[in-house]
């Protein structure tokens, strides 16, 4: 065994002791030990309840015979973190959470490792530590929150981001929008769409890594717990039969996950975050093999934000599995890659039907022809940019208007909710991205507000940032190169047209290559934001969005 070398032999008797010291006993040093990385905390609603989890994955480990040992990561809150310097550092904890797991278990080596995660960067931080260690792994979440109810309606998040909107042209009232806040977030669980946090817990199925469910299954629901103790048992045996990360993460379980990606409709996140768990498979993904995956899939699920459903219809209709089940009836999946499970995908999913066709679409009867995700270039995004196609309104896909330039999120919010928008223009936030931000924020509170104020079918936005799993409407981030790396987004003046061309996958400012080379001639780089600590770390490491946002 792994832990054999902490663990046998007269020489590591001080080793013993020290687990003697945490109450285990000789038969319980001499089992099978897995590790529990569990993010756990008090602020983050995704992670509150993990530890209820945590002892249901005990109970499985104990009942096959093994010793659990639980150690602890961080976790941020996306929704809390939005819209102050605090969001900076959610796309840089990723690196943390998968460099933390990586210390504790190569320090400690254990045999395996139940990965317990849910919202945004932790999934992907520990998929990410999974395939850097390739010791028998599998990933719990903690599963989507229950939708809310508003007026006789289901809400979420989201509501109540683009209720601040509402707010400042007068279509709600403070006192509305304090009954909203009440209700939208009606308890544990990650925020009820198909939000990043739920894209990657669905993409995590699909990809091989959870059990059947893992993307679905509310967390208020005892078939949670339930999943969380058979996985407890399932990964005895993946340490028994030796079955590792890299086995089960290959080239075409990924193009399965984006797959299902783009059948799902989910986050544009996820472009980044399979290129980077994908980098540590040592595989190479790009962005044309997301447009090309998006082309020939269609859009099946009609969940918010883009749809009118929520994580618990998804659930209800048959979730990932019956997804997966629908697009093999055109042969849209490779079947043969393994899970942890112990079986191939196609054994997973086989005979599991739609159970509500309002929800899940079927492949005769699409949403959209094409994926979730387009990936656009041009003069202004010659690496590419990343947008949620489905989110936009038929009027919105093609689009030109004059740039409204702002260098921070802060300045187009204030301008936007300040009423200085106008309609027809092309809202441009620049220096949010990996390196120049630094950390490439989400920015749900300019989409929201712009959402809420109703402009979604009059104003555009695209940034070297990112836009939240939540936004809605003509929102293209992941410009690449950055405005920090001098990408021409960087020389962008007020006034500049620019033309979106999403069918075309096309996205320019009118002017010409001289005039471009011109100003970049001209353009000088900024002096970074941050000086000292973790951040000012990151942004000397980072790459590009276009690669992931991966450390160098």
């Amino acid at each position: 065994m792994r832990s054999d070398i902490m663990k046998k032999g007269y020489e590591k008797a001080p080793h013993r002791s020290l687990m003697k010291a945490l109450g285990l006993k000789d038969e319980d040093i001499a089992k099978t030990i897995i590790g529990i990385a569990n993010a756990a905390n008090e602020i983050v609603p995704g992670h509150i309840h993990l530890d209820k989890l945590a002892k249901e994955i005990k109970r499985g480990i104990k009942a096959a015979g093994g010793t659990p040992i639980e150690f602890g990561t961080i976790g941020i809150c996306d929704g809390i973190a939005m819209n102050h310097p605090g969001m900076k550092y959610s796309l840089a904890s990723r690196e943390l959470i998968a460099d933390s797991v990586e210390s504790m278990a190569i320090a400690q080596p254990f045999d395996g490792l139940v990965l317990l995660t849910n919202c945004d960067k932790i999934t992907p931080g520990m998929l990410m530590a999974a395939a850097r260690l390739n010791i028998p792994s599998l990933i719990v979440s903690g599963g989507p929150m229950l939708a809310g109810r508003y007026k006789g309606k289901d809400v979420d998040l989201i509501n109540v981001f683009e209720g601040v909107g509402k707010v400042a042209i007068g279509k709600m009232t403070e006192e509305e929008l304090k009954e909203l806040e009440d209700v939208a977030c009606p308890g544990e669980g990650c925020c009820a769409g198909i939000f990043t946090a739920n894209s990657m817990n669905c993409l995590s199925e699909a990809l091989g890594m959870t059990l059947p469910g893992n993307g679905t299954i509310l967390a208020v629901s005892d078939k949670r717990k339930e999943l969380a103790r058979l996985a407890g048992k399932r990964i005895m045996g993946l340490v028994k039969k030796d079955i590792k990360p890299l086995q089960i993460m290959t080239k075409k379980a990924f193009e399965n996950a984006i797959t299902v990606d783009m059948a799902l409709g989910c986050s544009s996140n996820t472009v980044l975050h399979l290129l980077a768990i994908a980098n540590e498979c040592g595989i190479e993904l790009d962005l044309e093999l997301f447009d090309k995956i998006s082309a020939r899939i269609p859009h099946l699920c009609d969940i918010a934000p883009s749809g009118k459903y929520h994580m618990q219809d998804l659930d209800e209709a048959g979730g990932i599995p019956a997804l997966m089940n629908e697009l093999t009836k055109k042969n849209l999946l490779n079947l043969d890659e393994l899970t942890v499970t112990g079986e191939r995908i196609g054994e997973n999913i086989k005979g599991r039907e739609i159970k509500r066709k309002e929800v899940i679409r079927s492949l005769e009867n699409p949403l959209h022809k094409e994926g979730g995700i387009a990936i656009l270039r041009g003069n202004l995004a010659p690496d590419g940019g990343v947008v949620k196609q489905i989110a936009v309104s038929k009027e919105m896909l093609k689009h030109k208007g004059p740039a409204r330039v702002f260098d921070s999120e802060e300045e187009a919010v204030e301008a936007i909710l300040g009423g200085r928008i106008k309609k027809g223009e092309v809202i441009v936030i620049r220096h949010e991205g990996p390196k120049g931000g630094p950390g490439m924020r989400e920015m749900l509170t300019p989409t929201s507000s712009v959402c809420g104020m109703g402009l979604e079918k009059n104003v555009a936005l695209i940034t070297d940032g990112r836009f939240s799993g939540g936004t809605r409407g003509p929102c293209i981030g992941h410009i690449s190169p950055e405005a920090s790396s001098g990408g021409p987004i960087a020389i962008v003046q007020d006034g500049d047209i620019i033309r979106i061309d999403i069918p075309g996958k096309k996205i320019d400012v009118e002017l010409s290559e001289e005039e471009i080379k011109e100003r970049l001639s001209r353009w000088e780089a900024p002096k970074p934001k941050i000086k000292k600590g973790y951040l000012a770390r990151y942004a000397r490491m980072v790459g590009s969005a276009d690669k992931g946002a991966i450390l160098k």
